[in-house]
């Protein structure tokens, strides 16, 4: 339980090489951002002399900024709910970013589908991929690679951090050094933690071996389809196997958790 495929099946999604030359799973965390540099084609060039801080609603289509005559319909975006017209067109796949959101850099990439509400600040390098949501207040600090369908949400904090399609951490989440597998969730409050109070670099313990990872900063890796209840802490250097399930108000300890493990 300590290599990428004992966590994640990342077979058929185009971002998979990430995962390819890393024997340990926590090894890919410090490849994070040079693969962004290397992979990233940003494409809201289009913003451009709209300053960092964005004033008005703006919406892209085809490679084109449309600010005028629009009319938004709220709705999942992660579903394909989210409705955007311009002069009653329908636009399919357009991208939409609130007035009020903050772009910090242009190395960013939106794909489509995706919508990011007033007040999120998004820094590059940054992928997000299809039909994610971007909600209130989100703080995405940088070498972060979000995939399709997925959600960053009101007062969320992820940094140098994966997540794989569908996962999802809705509300009040910090996400640092971290690995999200495909549909994990996280509940209201989640913190997974990336620092340890002792200065010292995080270890991992199994089968009485003591792996050394060299990464001072290491949240958790959650296997794909994990989910954590409301308000609980991972410890840095957790490990937790796909389909697990953490309870409310848990502080889970460091260590390594197989495949459908609940902790209570």
């Amino acid at each position: 339980m300590i290599h990428p495929e004992d966590y994640f099946d990342v077979s058929d999604w185009e971002f998979g090489d990430l995962f390819e030359e890393a024997e340990l799973v926590w090894e890919i965390l410090p490849r994070i951002k040079a693969y962004l540099q290397d992979r990233i084609r940003p494409n809201l060039g289009v913003l451009s002399g709209q300053g960092p801080f964005l004033t008005r609603t703006s919406v892209i289509y085809q490679g084109d900024l449309i600010q005028d005559d629009l009319r938004l319909v709220p709705g999942d975006a992660t579903k394909g709910n989210f409705k955007v017209f311009h002069r009653d067109r329908e636009l399919p796949g357009a991208v939409v970013l609130y007035g009020g959101v903050t772009l910090a850099g242009e190395d960013i990439s939106l794909g489509e589908g995706t919508v990011v509400e007033s007040g999120a600040f998004l820094q590059g390098p940054t992928i997000i991929g299809r039909q994610t949501e971007v909600r209130q207040g989100a703080y995405i600090r940088g070498s972060c690679l979000i995939g399709d369908h997925c959600v960053v949400g009101h007062v969320t904090e992820i940094k140098n951090s994966v997540m794989l399609n569908g996962a999802k951490a809705g509300h009040f989440a910090y996400i640092g050094d971290s690995i999200l597998g495909s549909h994990c969730n996280l509940g209201a409050g989640t913190k997974l933690a990336n620092l340890k109070i002792v200065r010292s670099a995080v270890t991992v313990a199994l089968d009485k071996k003591i792996y050394e990872t060299g990464l001072r900063k290491f949240g958790v890796i959650l296997g794909d389809r994990t989910e954590t209840g409301c308000n609980s802490v991972t410890s840095p250097g957790t490990l937790l196997g796909p389909r697990s399930i953490v309870g409310a108000n848990v502080t889970v300890k460091a260590g390594v958790y197989p495949p459908r493990s609940v902790v209570r």
